[in-house]
This record gives C-alpha cells, structure tokens and sequence, in this order.
C-alpha cells in the first residue's frame, strides 16, 4: 500500500480536497486502484448536525455516512463508492479509545493522546486503506489521506503526530507526503509573496514530517522566480514544486498536475508499476474539459433554496446540474433565490417584484433542492406554483417533493389546510408527516439514511425512462419526513400521479405531473450519485427539458443529437485531403471548413 497524506498551509479552504481528488484522478488514469481518506479534526463524531454555514452541504454515503463534501470530491472525481469509515473526526476516534479503554482493552494503562490516541488514527488508516472502493471489488493500491484544516492548528496535532510515526511504520518508499499552500499576490505591486509558504513548511517540518511535493495555490499562474525561491527556501528541487493558478473549471487541475510532470515523480518516488503514457481515461477527462470550455448556448435554471449565502451549501446540486449541462451541450447559468419568501405576483410593478422573481421569471427551468425547518418555505410553495401553471421545466428533491404535494394540494385538490408537521405539528390536513421509525431524541444518525430501493410502477414514467427502463433504481437517502400514506389515494385520482414508491409499497418516492414538459418530485437525493461523465438522470431530465430536448432523447432511446456527438469528437469527417479523426486541436479547422461548405457527415 502507498500512502499519499495531503497537508494544508496559511489558510483553510486553500483546495486540498480538488488536489487530492485530482492526484486520485491521474494515477486512476494509470490503471492504479485509488481510495481516499478524509481527516477531519473537529470533536464532532459525523457531520450530520453541521448547519451548511459551517462547513458546506453534507454529503451521505451509500452506506449512510454523514460527511465532509470532500468525500464528494472524491466521488465524482475517482467515480468511486466510499464508506463512512473514510471519514475520520477527532470524536471519532476518542470514541473508539474510550470505549476501548471501558472494555478493559489497555489492561489499566494510563491512556494518554501518545501513544494510545495516535495508534488507533494508524490502524483506522491502514485497515480503511483496504476496503474496496470500485465495482470489481480489488483491494486499492494507493490511499490519499487529506488532513483537514491548517498546520500548526491545535486540534490537528494528534493526527499530524501520527503520521509522523506513521511514515517510519510504513517505510519511506510507500510514503509521499504533499503540502498544498497559498501564495498570495500583492494588489498593488503584483508581487507574488512566498513568505506564509516558506512559514508554513517551516512548521510542517518541526512537527516531523517534510514535504516531497509543495502545491502552490495562486490567483494567477506563478512566476519562475517564485517558484526557483520556494524550491530554495523549503529545501526541494524545482521540480517538486507544482504550481496550481485558478482555473475556469476545477475539472481542470488534474490536467495541470499531468502536464507538470506529477506521475513521473510519483512513479519514480513510490516505485509505482505504471507506463508513462495516459490511458483513455484522462483522455476523455480532457475531451470533457476542452467542451466545457466551449460551450456557447446557456441554459437558466433557478435554484430556490434556503442556504444560499455560501456556495458550498448546495455543492452537489451545483456539480449535478453542471454534469448535465455538459450532457446536453449547454453552458449552466444557475440562478440562485437567496430570500426566504417571496412577494405575491401580482406585485408586477414593483421593485420588490422585479429583485425576487426575475430569476425564477426568466429561467429555463426551477429546482427546488432539500433544506429543513419553515424558514422559506412559502417562497419555495410559490415558486413550485408558477412552474407548475406556466409549464416551466421543475425538479423537487426531498424538500421540494413535500412542497410539491403541498402546493398541489393547496391549490388543485382545495385542501387549503395542507401542511407539513416540520412547519405546523397541529396542521388541519397533514400532507407530510414525521416518518414512523424517526427518533426524535438525538438529531445525529436519526434520519433515513444512505441508499435504498425505489420500485417503478407504472412503465408510463418520465423517470423510469431516464434511468432506462429499468424495474427499480437505487438512490441515497437523507430525511425524516414522509408524503402521508392515507392521503396518497387523492392525489392519485388527480393529474400527479405517484409512480414510484419503496420496496414496502408504503412510502412514496417520486411524483410526476401529466400534462406537463417536467414536472418531476423525487424524495432521495440523486445529486450525490452524479458524475462528471455520468449525470444524475432526473437532473438530467431537468436540463433536457428546460433546453427542449426532453422528448427527441427519450424517442431516440437516450441518445443525444448529432451535434453533442460531434461535441463528444466520436465522429468521422469527410475532407478533401481525406479520412481523419477529428481531435480537439483541429476543431476550430473543421468549424472554418464547415462554414466554407467542405464539410459534411460521411
């Protein structure tokens, strides 16, 4: 096993997990099995009980694991299954010992942070290390270990301390460890400062551990004399030095890692059993980058949400719907709904009118993702209305299912009193209500969790068509909230129809409105299964719809129009100097014969 532990320098957020999913990413590229590991050093035991201010969405594992949304990095970058043991927290870990410590483990040892705390941080690393990640079930050959947080910072000490032994314990050739930093640049002078890198090593080194690559973060790409000063200054070669600037797309920086010369270090550094060339892999990776890149038409979808001051909050909503508007060729103006309510439309001449629902007026199409509590929950009910009436493209996701089956309840079924049990515990017609097996106690781990089976049952379903027409589709969970069963009978007779519910036949999954382009409810969250190469299908649906490709993909069996194809370079073009395959490179050459009538489909 190589371990690839990933430290972090001057700031928090500097991007360690896109570099470790990236790393991840190039050597997966290399035929290598990779797994991840994230280290998160606050005493929480999951990040099931953060609000999204904290630290982002949370994002939920197959196995129903609450965690940090660098697991999420990881996920889509690698197009792995990852477990909740992947995910390490201070009050994890003191957990383990404590209760290690009651079962009469230590045989009444004095257990101290050293060495007791610091061993069970290397054997939860090296036994995770092992799990199968992948569908063909091998045993990975490279972990990447990411450290949350900043070096030097207090909680973090433990685990840096232990991956100081750790190093001697798994032997310097299987051991690389990288130090991701920030270089500021000066406003003023444009000067780019090596100061707080130089700093940052410093304490990196007098913890015990040294830096075999230092990845610096900066606003733009970082100077020769910058990067000769910190080569001189930390105490490694030019070459270890890698210099990541910001990008328009994230999806980016493994190509920037593979044209700075990152797996020839890594294969002579680990002794890795790799060839120097890339697999198709990471050709693929850049024919998606390249069309990213030169996507011209838009397509606006209106997010009403909740957390919507801090981008992280919805993070996998964001990527899904940025997978998808890959998929289908289009550029993603997202526009986010940032105010708890909403004024009433008839508020047409107002300010007031014009600032909140220009977005949702002027969109392509509306998502309503999941959130909890009554906060902005009548501007969400109103912005579901508007899509339903003026036949706008809609996706609801948890949340937005139950006001879905609100609104529509309010406002075709006349049950002016429907209402949910989160907002109203006492409401006159209980639409959604507290799921049975919730547990109303403790907050953390009580929900629906992690994956579950979702039966189709009617073969007339917009859905089951998207995932292929396949009995039932598996999808992760996260609630405590339910459609009310005794209710479901009226909605049935109306134009939403419930065509998908659990395994048990009792629970409602997914609702879709007739008469309408796509007017989809969904009560799990498939943004966390989505991949760059692979979107979510009902965010997929939602895309296809709003751009007015809905009905033409799912008649051609769910396959894109010739122009994606030519997008996705999976065609061959006639030219006068014969038979070629077209390549990114040539691209603009053949958009110039086209218009000069050289050009045509063979």
């Amino acid at each position: 096993m190589k371990y690839i532990p990933v430290t972090g320098g001057v700031i928090s957020g500097v991007g360690k997990g896109i570099i470790a999913s990236s790393i991840g990413t190039i050597l997966k590229s290399r035929g290598l099995q990779v797994t991840a590991i994230k280290i998160d050093p606050y005493i929480n035991i999951d990040a099931g009980t953060f609000s999204p201010y904290e630290h982002g969405e949370v994002f939920v594992l197959s196995d129903g694991g609450e965690v940090d949304l660098d697991l999420g990095n990881y996920e889509r970058f690698l197009d792995i299954n990852l477990y909740k043991n992947n995910n390490i927290t201070t009050g994890k870990i003191y957990q383990h010992v404590i209760n290690k410590e009651r079962h009469g483990d230590y045989l009444g040892k004095t257990v101290q942070v050293v060495p007791h705390v610091t061993d069970a941080i290397q054997e939860w690393v090296m036994n995770q290390a092992l799990a199968p990640v992948d569908n063909n079930n091998e045993e990975p050959q490279i972990c990447i270990i990411e450290l949350g947080g900043t070096i030097g910072d207090i909680e973090g000490m433990p685990f840096v301390e232990a991956f100081r032994q750790f190093q001697f314990k798994a032997k310097i050739e299987n051991f690389c460890n990288i130090h991701v930093s920030l270089v500021p640049q000066h406003s003023a002078t444009g000067e780019q400062k090596t100061k707080p890198t130089q700093n940052s090593v410093r304490v990196l080194r007098g913890l015990g551990l040294s830096p075999d690559l230092i990845i610096c973060r900066s606003s733009t790409p970082i100077k020769m004399a910058t990067k000769e000063k910190i080569s001189m200054f930390c105490h490694v070669n030019p070459e270890q030095v890698i210099c990541i600037h910001d990008v328009s797309s994230t999806y980016r920086v493994p190509l920037l890692l593979e044209e700075q010369g990152v797996v020839k270090y890594f294969k002579e550094r680990l002794n890795l059993p790799i060839v120097d060339s890339a697999s198709n892999l990471l050709f693929k990776w850049k024919n998606m980058t390249d069309r990213c890149e030169r996507l011209q038409k838009t397509c606006c979808i209106a997010l009403v949400g909740k957390y919507t001051k801090f981008r992280d909050c919805y993070t996998s909503v964001f990527k899904a719907l940025e997978h998808s508007a890959l998929a289908v060729s289009h550029k993603l103006n997202l526009m986010v709904s940032s105010q708890p309510t909403l004024p009433h439309i008839s508020l047409v001449h107002s300010d007031i009118f014009n600032e909140l629902w220009i977005s949702i007026c002027w969109a392509d199409g509306v998502l309503v993702p999941g959130g909890f509590r009554i906060r902005g929950m009548q501007g969400k009910v109103q912005a579901i209305s508007w899509a339903r009436t003026k036949k706008i493209p809609f996706l609801g996701v948890c949340l937005g299912l139950q006001l879905a089956m609100i609104e529509f309840a309010r406002n075709c079924l006349n049950l002016k009193d429907a209402d949910s049990t989160e907002f109203e515990p006492n409401a006159g017609v209980p639409v959604v209500i507290d799921m049975p097996e919730h547990n109303p106690g403790d907050l953390g781990g009580t929900m629906r969790l992690g994956i579950r089976k979702t039966v189709f049952k009617t073969e007339n379903s917009i859905l089951k068509k998207l995932y292929g027409d396949v009995p039932f589709i598996e999808e992760r969970h996260r609630h405590r909230y339910e459609v009310n069963p005794s209710l479901l009978n009226q909605f049935e007779w109306s134009d939403l129809h419930c065509v998908g519910e659990d395994v048990s036949g009792e629970r409602l999954e997914i609702v879709e409105l007739a008469n309408h382009p796509y007017f989809v409810g969904v009560l799990f969250h498939p943004e966390f299964s989505s991949r760059p190469m692979k979107p979510s299908p009902p965010y997929l649906g939602l895309l296809l719809a709003a751009t007015g490709k809905l009905n033409a993909y799912l008649q051609r069996g769910r396959k894109l129009s010739k122009s994606h194809l030519f997008l996705l370079m999976e065609k061959k073009w006639w030219l006068p100097w014969g038979n070629i395959k077209v390549t990114a490179t040539v691209i603009p050459v053949m958009t110039a014969c086209q218009s000069q009538g050289q050009l045509r489909w063979k």
